[in-house]
């Protein structure tokens, strides 16, 4: 029997352009700009792009933000 090695090289892209960057928070790509306060950079003039890592940032600062749902907070609420 034969066998065959398959080798995928996958290179990760770190800066977004508008609809990707959207895509990838989960906003709509028309709301995008208004909601996401992370400021894009300038490679070339007129090329906007966002930075995965600051996108990644501002998440989870909002989640931070966000009261904790654990069992106990929510119990506590029904009370």
């Amino acid at each position: 029997m034969s066998s065959a090695n398959l080798n995928i090289t996958i290179s990760e892209v770190r800066l977004l352009k508008l609809g990707e960057a959207a895509s990838y928070t989960g906003v709509a790509a028309k709301h995008f700009k208004s909601l996401c306060p992370v400021r894009p950079v300038e490679l070339q003039p007129g090329t906007k792009l966002w930075d995965k890592r600051d996108l990644d940032g501002w998440i989870d600062s909002v989640k931070t933000d966000e009261q904790s749902f654990t069992q106990d907070n929510i119990l506590g609420r029904l009370k």
